[in-house]
């Protein structure tokens, strides 16, 4: 059983959509690590040192997800964090938290100022990879649904078009025979003008 385990977390870390990855932790050691795991799997990641650059670094390239650790001196994770959620590019990016912080109050400030996960220190780097493989997969699976939205709306609007034209198609033949039957029972070339001009006034309600 361990050994099915071990294959299916390998199988489906391999499966999950790749990611680019912004890691800010100001322990060189721990962003080392961050980065040699997750590129072990295909993801790319650009490791920063401390949250100013961060902040600048995400708003300049927004990545697909971000670790962040919480105490770095300057700006804090939960600065970051802060900064990041106010600022419409970067909002919706999911933020994982990985600190050695393992306080409730903690966690729960974590997550109330927008944060998706929280790792613990000293972390296990499957633990790490499955939940960064979980939230790209969340996101990617979001993504296409939004996408399937917009398409499902176009097509919408594009069929409501298409009804309507055929609709005015519809009216417009039916006031076509509506004049074939009345001109064919005028009497006189000066009785058509008056039909003439009555369906020509409905058939082209823009006209002068």
């Amino acid at each position: 059983q361990f050994f099915e385990k071990v294959i299916m977390t390998f199988e489906g870390n391999l499966a999950a959509p790749k990611g680019n990855i912004l890691a800010i932790d100001d322990v060189h050691a721990n962003l080392h690590l961050l980065t040699e795991i997750l590129t072990q799997y295909g993801h790319t990641v650009r490791p920063v040192p401390n949250g100013k650059l961060a902040v600048n670094s995400a708003k300049a390239a927004p990545p697909d997800l971000i670790l962040l650790d919480i105490m770095m001196p300057g700006l804090s994770g939960y600065e970051v964090c802060e900064q990041l959620k106010a600022d419409e590019h970067t909002r919706n990016i999911p933020i994982i938290f990985i600190s050695a912080l393992d306080q409730v109050f903690d966690k729960v400030k974590a997550f109330s100022i927008g944060g998706v996960d929280y790792v613990t220190k000293p972390f296990y780097p499957e633990e790490v990879l499955a939940r960064v493989n979980a939230h790209l997969t969340l996101g990617h699976l979001q993504k296409q649904l939004q996408e399937q939205n917009i398409q499902l709306q176009q097509e919408i609007f594009e069929r409501k078009r298409a009804q309507e034209s055929l609709q005015q198609r519809n009216r417009e033949l039916t006031l076509l025979n509506q004049m074939n039957a009345m001109l064919q029972s005028c009497q006189a070339e000066s009785d058509t003008y008056h039909v003439l001009r009555n369906i020509c006034e409905q058939l082209f309600p823009s006209d002068g």
